[in-house]
């Protein structure tokens, strides 16, 4: 079976997305910002209110560039002692190959931690270099990438292409229901919704109805 990951802002979201069918959550804040850490106490929130996995976001500003890496550890160290298991991060250089130094540091403090390497993927400058450079970081389990920084319209024969990597490609980022059948016909099995679980907008929370859907759809066996 697939697995569908749903972006999460609130309890009220995880809870929708868990009465939809929701195998995982992605717990963000800020959306405007595409995405930024919750604050500790919205992650106690969320763990206390649904038994899914849930992956926390580990970024304090909008953009792929780590800013301040204490601030960053801080931020990080808050999130576990709150009672986060599971990440979500990743951070590039200016010439847009990844930061090493910063992905480690961050890695070393999660303890082996299963962490996804966010779409900063699809914005770095060479796609096979960053998978190479971080695939034996300890917990590193998939990658959340479109294929392409403009969406997975445009990077769908790149998903595919990877498909059969090492770690997991989880396709999200401009993800419609109308590219599932054919990256489950390449072997790709996680799925990332934001959008799609709230039709009526991100100012509107999560729709069971809608995960629903996107569960029913994405767990259509593979022929």
């Amino acid at each position: 079976m697939a697995l569908l990951e749903v972006i999460a802002l609130d309890a009220r979201d995880a809870v929708a997305a868990q009465e939809g069918g929701a195998d995982r959550l992605e717990l963000v804040a800020d959306m405007a910002a595409d995405g930024l850490s919750p604050l500790p106490g919205v992650v106690a929130e969320v763990l206390a209110a649904t038994d899914l996995p849930v992956r926390v976001m580990i970024r304090l500003a909008d953009g792929f560039r780590p800013g301040d890496l204490n601030a960053l550890v801080r931020r990080t160290v808050e999130l576990r002692n709150a009672g986060a298991q599971e990440f979500v991060f990743g951070f590039l250089m200016p010439d847009g190959a990844v930061d090493l130094p910063v992905v480690t540091r961050i890695v070393d403090e999660l303890d082996g931690a299963p962490w996804t390497f966010h779409r900063a993927i699809d914005h770095c400058a060479d796609r096979a270099a960053l998978r190479a450079a971080v695939a034996e970081l300890p917990g590193l389990d998939g990658f959340l990438t479109a294929g392409a920084a403009s969406g997975v319209d445009d990077g769908i024969a790149t998903l595919i292409a990877e498909a059969t990597g090492p770690q997991r490609v989880l396709a999200g980022g401009g993800l419609r229901l109308t590219h599932v059948p054919r990256l489950r016909a390449a072997g790709i099995d996680a799925f990332h919704i934001g959008s799609g679980a709230r039709p009526h907008g991100w100012e509107s929370p999560v729709s069971a109805e809608a995960v629903r859907l996107w569960h029913t759809a994405v767990d259509v066996p593979i022929r």
